[in-house]
Formats: structure tokens, C-alpha cells, sequence
């Protein structure tokens, strides 16, 4: 079966059913809406996840989940164009989409997420995912894979910068504006505080994205193009495909699973 989505809103109940059977696998993209200075929209993160998850789903063979694009930003709440919900809504609404799909057949779930404020609540979903339903997840923070992957090239992962737009860019080019690029916040300063708040030992509860950015965004993205966000776009899914397969398999080994695994197929 050929699907001509991946997109699992986008699909007829036969077509889902069929692929569910073939292959148990659902990804599901995890973003934000929140504002992104003068040149990106707001639904830049979901953007993102959502055109690396389908991306994805081609080279794994798997289907994408309607996210939602909500997440979890209550930082970015004093510049108009952010909506947040509580940490304890989100993580009832991932839970409780995935679990949908698990009752149609879904086994593994492949959560890509590419918001920061998401991360807490996105593991405490998977722990309930994999241990009161049965599924087996894994979470990736495809925003870092995009850093590790680009960050030389492109600034660093920063708030509206290249990384950013280069990620719409791939996916909906009309609704980026290089031409309305103005008021970048001091890009010292947002490297410092972003550098604390992603080290490993020290995470610091930020209240205000200003304090990162006075003016709700840093970086440099004038030089972004549709043709290297395509270029990004395969490197990030290519690596997350192969990555997240071998991953697969390894819990497969570990919870002593049927190896269902090996039908995802990477095609690099």
C-alpha cells in the first residue's frame, strides 16, 4: 500500500487501518504556538515538527499523529500571539491521543518534539504511555538534533533565528518574511542565558522570554533559503530515522518484545 499522506487526518479509516497492520508505528509532532518575532508565524514549532515527523514517517514507514498545536509556553506569554495550557492539560492531551491509536493497534510511538517548554511534560507522558498502556515510546528532541546537525552553520538554536526559519521555510516558504527582519535582540545575551538554561546540571526556571530577549527573538536568519531548508530538512530525518530504528530495536531486546522493529524500514 502506497499512502498518499502521511498525515493521519489527512487519510480515509481503511488506509489507516491497513497501514496500523502493516506497521504498528505512529509519530507524533509536539510544538507550541508563541511568537516568533517580525518574520516567522507563530505555529513555527509545530511547523517544524510537523514537516520533519512526516518526513520521518516516509523513511519508517509510520503515520502522523494530529499534535495538536498547542504546547506548554507560559514564558512566552507577555508578547501577543502565544497560547500556552498548563502542563497538566498537555500531558493528558499527548496521553490520550496516542492512546486512541494504540486501541486501533499502534505500538510504538515516536513523540518529535521541537518546543523546549514541552520536555517535562512530554516525559512524564511517555512514562504513562509505557507503563499503563503498553506502548513503546521514545521522545526526540528534534530541535537538538537540528542544532547538533546545523548549529555551526547556522548560529546555534536560537529564538526566530536561522535554524527556525530554515525549519518553516521547508514546509510553508509563504508564511516566512526575511523582508520584515528587524530588532534582533542582543545575541550575547541571548546565548548566555539560553547556554544556563540547557546545561544538563543547572536548569533555571525562566519567567519571561525577556530576559533571553528583550525583544522576543535573537539570532540571524536573513540568510535562510528554501533550498537549505530542504537540505536540513532530509539531514534531520535521515538522522532521527536511523537513530530512532536502532533505538527501537534496542527496546525491543530489552522489554523482550516480538522485534516488530524490523519491518520499519530506513531509506537512506
Amino acid at each position: 500500500m502506497s499512502l498518499p499522506s502521511r498525515y493521519f487526518i489527512d487519510l480515509t479509516q481503511p488506509e489507516i487501518a491497513g497501514q496500523l497492520k502493516k506497521n504498528p508505528l505512529v509519530i507524533l509532532p509536539a510544538g507550541s504556538v508563541e511568537q516568533h518575532g517580525p518574520h516567522l508565524p507563530t505555529g513555527t514549532d509545530i511547523y517544524a515538527s510537523n514537516v520533519i515527523g512526516h518526513a520521518v514517517a516516509e523513511r519508517m514507514d509510520g503515520l502522523v499523529l494530529p499534535g495538536g498545536p498547542l504546547g506548554v509556553t507560559p514564558m512566552h506569554m507577555p508578547f501577543e500571539g502565544t497560547i500556552t495550557l498548563s502542563p497538566d492539560t498537555y500531558q493528558r492531551v499527548v496521553v490520550e491521543t496516542c492512546v486512541s491509536t494504540a486501541k486501533h493497534g499502534a505500538k510504538y510511538c515516536l513523540i518529535l518534539n521541537w518546543h523546549e517548554g514541552n520536555i517535562p511534560s512530554l516525559a512524564i507522558a511517555a512514562e504513562a504511555l509505557h507503563r499503563e498502556h503498553g506502548m513503546t515510546v521514545l521522545t526526540v528532541q528534534a530541535c537538538y538534533v537540528a542544532a547538533e546537525l546545523y548549529g555551526h552553520d547556522c548560529g546555534g538554536l536560537t529564538h526566530g533565528g536561522e535554524i527556525e526559519a530554515l525549519a518553516v521555510l521547508a514546509y510553508r516558504p509563504d508564511l516566512v518574511h526575511l523582508d520584515r527582519i528587524a530588532h534582533s535582540s542582543d545575541d550575547a545575551q541571548g546565548r548566555k542565558w539560553d547556554r544556563l538554561r540547557r546545561t544538563r546540571s543547572y536548569q533555571p526556571v525562566l519567567r519571561d522570554i525577556k530576559t533571553i530577549a528583550p525583544t522576543g527573538w535573537y539570532g540571524a536568519p536573513e540568510h535562510a533559503t528554501v533550498a537549505k531548508g530542504m537540505k536540513m530538512l532530509d539531514d534531520i530525518a535521515d538522522s532521527i530515522a536511523k537513530e530512532a530504528t536502532e533505538i527501537f530495536a534496542m527496546l525491543d531486546e530489552a522489554q523482550g518484545g516480538t522485534a516488530e522493529i524490523k519491518h520499519l524500514k530506513v531509506a537512506l
